[in-house]
């Protein structure tokens, strides 16, 4: 599923390609993809131009005129890539935006959705969000606070976004790799000083995996070579069995809480 970097990467890489710029074609080919009838949807953005674009934890929001905006969620599986006609994706479309000869395709859509709000409806619907990793006021202290008064395993923290916003199971388990803390950990058995690791591994992981254009190896455009340039930088995530960069025990992988998770028994505690 695509997180935090992976959403940062897909904003950096559409504002220089359609911030500015009008929709000209609108082709809808799963109706449960968004959340309005497909006449509806269609005359609130064909001819409607983009004014930005943001992000807020794993969402992705087009800014329209209008005081309108699609709210993208991928889910698992989701993807979007940009181009002609003739770079259609061989795969099922969910929704189809044109920008005069370009087109941006909404692919794997089967449990992501793009949703048209009101700008105003759209923000009170994402209050419900943690707090976001790199915003300044979420400080070291902050952070401390909020993981010190759950309860739970600390992988589950992580990736609940009422707790932190845009972290989920990959990064979960890179963070706790950079911090050397196993993911299984007990929230109430976490130190001050573990908790100051966990914040600054988030704050480093994240800033790591976007800059590189995280996990995802779905290309966004032809040419792209950003897009999923962090997957063999992984230190533990879906490397089961393979050695530890750091202490060279072999990664493990351990089911809890529903979740699949993989570290280093060795060099994480």
């Amino acid at each position: 599923m695509p997180e935090l970097p992976e959403m940062e990467t897909y904003r950096q890489l559409l504002i220089p390609r359609i911030a500015g710029k009008m929709v000209t074609g609108v082709q809808i080919g799963r109706e449960k993809s968004i959340n309005v009838p497909v006449e509806e949807f269609s005359a609130a953005v064909l001819g409607v131009r983009v004014r930005g674009i943001s992000r807020r934890a794993k969402h992705l929001l087009f800014h329209m005129e209008q005081n309108r905006v699609l709210v993208l969620h991928l889910m698992l599986g989701g993807a979007m890539v940009w181009g002609t006609p003739e770079e259609r994706p061989d795969r099922t479309v969910q929704v189809e935006l044109a920008f005069g000869e370009h087109r941006l395709y909404f692919i794997g859509l089967r449990l992501g959705y793009l949703h048209l709000y009101q700008e105003e409806e759209a923000s009170r619907l994402l209050q419900k969000l943690g707090p976001e990793p790199f915003d300044p006021a979420f400080t070291e202290s902050n952070f401390c606070s909020l993981l010190g008064k759950k309860r739970g395993y600390l992988k589950t923290a992580l990736v609940d976004q009422s707790v932190l916003s845009g972290i989920g199971n990959c990064y979960s388990d890179e963070i706790c790799f950079t911090a050397g803390i196993l993911p299984q950990r007990r929230l109430e058995s976490l130190a001050e000083e573990e908790l100051v690791r966990l914040f600054h591994a988030m704050r480093s992981t994240l800033s790591e995996a976007a800059s590189h254009g995280g996990y995802m190896d779905v290309p966004l455009f032809q040419g792209d070579t950003l897009t999923g340039g962090f997957d063999p930088m992984c230190r533990v995530y879906d490397r089961e069995g393979e050695p530890c960069v750091r202490c060279g025990t072999l990664i493990a992988r351990v089911d809890f809480a529903s979740k699949k998770s993989f570290s280093c028994p060795g060099c994480q505690h």
